[in-house]
């Protein structure tokens, strides 16, 4: 399973030609993903009611991972790290990344800018 950050599905969202994004090339070799419930939190409060039957649809068949307590820790550590480093991201990306950690997922994003500052994240290349 794959975690995929909001800026894979952003860009299959406005992509014309959807089988050039980087969500079909992943779906070529893994058929098995995941969006962050923080995930979910920003493709929804950043849609509109036209966009929300693509968002339904398309999350149907995609699991919706919970923040948890444990998430919640390894989001803490991700933190002071980013803090202590003077490297600091989004809180939404710190959130996302600390799941992906928890739950021991690979996180499929185009933001590498930001996600490769964090250690032992799994970023899928």
């Amino acid at each position: 399973m794959i975690l995929l950050d909001s800026s894979v599905l952003i860009e299959l969202f406005r992509a014309v030609n959807k089988e050039s994004t980087y969500f079909y090339k992943l779906a070529s070799t893994e058929n098995d993903f995941a969006i962050s419930i923080i995930t979910h939190f920003e493709i929804f409060s950043g849609s509109n009611k036209q966009q929300d039957s693509f968002w339904n649809e398309f999350l149907d068949s995609i699991e919706v991972i919970d923040f948890d307590l444990q998430s919640s820790l390894q989001a803490i550590e991700i933190y002071k790290q980013l803090r202590k480093k003077n490297k600091m991201i989004d809180l939404a990306d710190i959130l996302i990344a600390a799941t992906s950690m928890s739950y021991k997922l690979p996180l499929a994003t185009l933001n590498l800018k930001h996600f490769q500052r964090i250690n032992e994240l799994e970023i899928v290349s």
